[in-house]
């Protein structure tokens, strides 16, 4: 029970610690990915792209840290999903990697062009464009395509073992359908990544995880009444 109630509180931490440093990692980005002088204000505010940088590299850790500290709990109820869980968030995980590498390479390309004087902006807008369509589509497929995947899977295993109550664990599932409905949204052009109709559909998956973070530190897990399926034993009628 100690290191159940161990395991629950660091996953909240993480949880936490996840949402705030996706956070900060977009609004650190401003200056390199949004607005037309994205070439000079990058380098300009190299220090600040940088934090942003470190604070995704955090959620990457952050990410990694709730799937395999989760895993050893899941796998009891069913290792399957449990398994995959872990998978897929190690997926996701890569993929925001990646965004993070078209931020720093972009970054370099700001540098460049900042220490290059007068040069011509078109080889260097032409390579900043790419770098930037590379960050926008981690940004989708992470924080959304894998993120509703994710959630889905470790809800369902929540909801099905009653580990966490019933409300929260419907609250997960649901964000999860909507984010990656947002998702598909996004990839199909239908709506943009940023706006209210995105917004709203994220929603609920961010008041699912601060809901369940908070609930696992102070709460914990419910699993003293509950036993997994493969350690139920079947007691023989005379």
């Amino acid at each position: 029970m100690k290191s159940t109630e161990k395991t629950a509180k660091l996953v909240g931490v993480l949880f936490i610690l996840a949402a705030v440093s996706a956070i900060a990692g977009v609004l650190l980005y401003n200056p390199i990915l949004n607005g037309p002088d994205y070439l000079i204000e990058g380098s300009s505010h190299a220090n600040q792209v940088l934090l942003g940088a470190l604070m995704e590299l955090i959620l990457v850790v952050s990410a990694i840290g709730t799937a395999t500290t989760m895993f050893p709990i899941l796998r009891k109820y069913n290792e399957t999903i449990a398994l995959w869980h872990v998978c897929f968030r190690f997926l996701e995980a890569v993929v925001i990697t990646i965004g993070i590498v078209s931020v720093l390479a972009l970054l370099t390309v700001s540098r460049e062009f900042a220490a290059a004087g007068a040069p011509d902006a078109t080889s260097f807008q032409a390579v900043g464009t790419s770098l930037i369509a590379i960050h926008d589509w981690t940004f989708m497929l992470g924080p959304l395509f894998f993120l509703g995947i994710n959630t889905i899977m470790y809800s369902y295993i929540f909801y099905k073992s009653k580990l966490i109550p019933a409300a929260i664990a419907y609250l997960g599932m649901a964000g999860a359908v909507l984010v990656f409905i947002c998702a598909l949204l996004v990839l199909f052009g239908v709506i943009q990544q940023v706006s209210v109709v995105g917004g709203l559909l994220a929603l609920p998956i961010a008041v699912y995880e601060m809901t369940l973070a908070v609930w696992l530190i102070l709460k914990g897990f419910n699993d003293s009444d509950v036993v997994p399926e493969d350690e139920k034993t079947t007691v023989p009628v005379y």
